[in-house]
C-alpha cells in the first residue's frame, strides 16, 4: 500500500507526545543534541527507552559510537531550547547551560526530568535508526512538561474536576481554590480549548495549519523567515504547514491568500468569532473591553 509520505506524517501528527532533546559526546569530546519527539519507554525489567534518529543525520555516527547518551525532557518554558538543537548549527552547545552525566553526555539545565542511558541496542527502522538505551540514572525535577500535538508546541493544562460537565462545586466547599486567579484560569482555558478546539479542527486544518493561515491573512509581505518568528511553531513545521497550505490552494507562492485561502480565513475568524461571543455574552461592552485591557497588562507583565 502507497501512502502520501507527508499525509502520513501530518496524520501521526495527532498524536500528542512531549519534546526531548537527546545528547551524546565522543570519545574525542565531540558533542551532539538533537530535538526529538519519538521518545518512549520499552521496559521497566530492565529499564529500556527508545527514540529514533534519521539514517540521514550528521549526528548519527556519534550516537552510534557513545557508551551512553542522555534524553533530556524539555519543560514548558524551553521552546527556544528545542528549535535551537532543531536547526543545523556549528556548535550547539556553545550557549546551552549543561552538565556531563554517564559517558559524558550532556544533561540540560532547567528540563521537566532526564535519562541517562547506556548505549543497549540498535534497531534498523526503515529510513530511522532506532535507538535503545537501557537506563543507568534519572533525575526528576518535576516541571510541567513541553508537548507537541499537529505540528504545534502545547502544554499540559491538567483536567480540574473529575468529569469536564460536571457543575462547579459551591465556593463554600473550596473557598482558596475557587478564589485561585491560577485555578480559575486554567478552568477557563480547559473549557475554551474543549469548545473552540474541536469547531476548528472541524475545518479540516491541523492547529499549526490553522494559525499559519489565520497570521497570513492578518499580515502582508510575509516572508517564511518571518513566519518562524510570528508563530511559535519548529521550524520544519513552518515549512512543512506553508507546503500544505500552498498543496491545498489556501495560498500563493508568495504567501499571500488565494480565494479559497480568504475563504478559509474566514471561516477560521468566523468559529473563533462566535466562540468569543459566547463566552463574553453575559459582558457588557465595557466590560469586555477591560477585560481585554487587563489581560494585555498581565501579558506585557509575563513577557
Amino acid at each position: 500500500m502507497n501512502f502520501d509520505p507527508k499525509e502520513f506524517r501530518r496524520c501521526l501528527g495527532n498524536f500528542a507526545t512531549g519534546v526531548t532533546v537527546i545528547t551524546a559526546q565522543s570519545e574525542d569530546g565531540t558533542k551532539v543534541g538533537v530535538t526529538a519527539n519519538s521518545f518512549n519507554s520499552v521496559s521497566l525489567d530492565p529499564p529500556l527507552v527508545l527514540w529514533s534518529i534519521i539514517k540521514e543525520s550528521g549526528s548519527y555516527p556519534v550516537f552510534e559510537k557513545a557508551s551512553h547518551f542522555a534524553v533530556n525532557i524539555l519543560a514548558a518554558d524551553q521552546i527556544d531550547v528545542s528549535n535551537h538543537f532543531a536547526r543545523r548549527t556549528e556548535d550547539k552547545f556553545a550557549e546551552a547551560e549543561f552538565t556531563l552525566g554517564a559517558g559524558s553526555a550532556p544533561l540540560l539545565a532547567n528540563t521537566a526530568a532526564n535519562f541517562q542511558c547506556e548505549n543497549y541496542q540498535i534497531v534498523d527502522g526503515g529510513d530511522h535508526w532506532i535507538m535503545i538505551g537501557k537506563v543507568v540514572a534519572f533525575e526528576n525535577h518535576s516541571r510541567s512538561p513541553l508537548l507537541y500535538v499537529q505540528g504545534n508546541y502545547a502544554g499540559a493544562i491538567p483536567f480540574t474536576g473529575t468529569q469536564s460537565s460536571d457543575p462547579v462545586a459551591s465556593p463554600s466547599t473550596l473557598e482558596r481554590l475557587h478564589n485561585s486567579a491560577i485555578y480559575l484560569m486554567n478552568k477557563v482555558l480547559q473549557k475554551i480549548q474543549e469548545n473552540y478546539l474541536p469547531k476548528q479542527s472541524a475545518a479540516g486544518l491541523s492547529t499549526s495549519e490553522a494559525r499559519l493561515l489565520l497570521v497570513l491573512s492578518d499580515t502582508s509581505n510575509t516572508t517564511l523567515e518571518d513566519l518562524k518568528h510570528l508563530v511559535t511553531i519548529p521550524e520544519e513545521d513552518v515549512a512543512a504547514g506553508v507546503e500544505s497550505l500552498q498543496q491545498f490552494g489556501f495560498i500563493n507562492a508568495d504567501f499571500s491568500l488565494t480565494p479559497k485561502g480568504q475563504e478559509m480565513a474566514d471561516r477560521l475568524w468566523d468559529i473563533s468569532q462566535k466562540q468569543t461571543d459566547q463566552v463574553f455574552e453575559e459582558f457588557t461592552d465595557e466590560e469586555y473591553e477591560v477585560f481585554k485591557q487587563q489581560l494585555q497588562m498581565l501579558l506585557r507583565q509575563l513577557c
